[in-house]
């Protein structure tokens, strides 16, 4: 068990590292007028490399083989395509996937 001071210095040191990351920007980029273009290039390029590799990531398991077949995966993705395509709203197409998947696998192919 940690005591009470412990707890009070955690929570500031967490505190000033979480303020101080989301300043740097502003201190750092302040002087030069814009952001740099490799800042530019990865803020394009990081989201959706990182919405790929969640993809593979919650897809890696599927067996094909087996029921349910992957049906509600598959179900779960197109819906939250279609969400995307349809409404071009991050929040809903994952929370409309999410919650249809849930659905699925806890209703529907038990």
């Amino acid at each position: 068990m940690i005591s009470y001071g412990e707890s009070i210095l955690i929570i500031l040191t967490i505190a000033v590292i979480t303020f101080g990351l989301r300043a740097a920007p502003f201190v750092l980029f302040s002087k030069t007028g814009g952001t740099p273009k490799v800042i530019t290039y990865l803020g394009n390029t990081l989201p959706p490399a990182v919405m790929g590799m969640l993809i593979v990531y919650c897809l890696r398991n599927i067996s094909v083989l087996e029921s349910p077949f992957g049906i509600p995966e598959l179900i779960a993705v197109v819906t939250v395509a279609v969400l995307h395509l349809w409404r071009k709203n991050n929040l809903l197409s994952i929370l409309g996937g999410t919650g249809l998947y849930m659905v699925l696998i806890q209703m529907v192919f038990v």
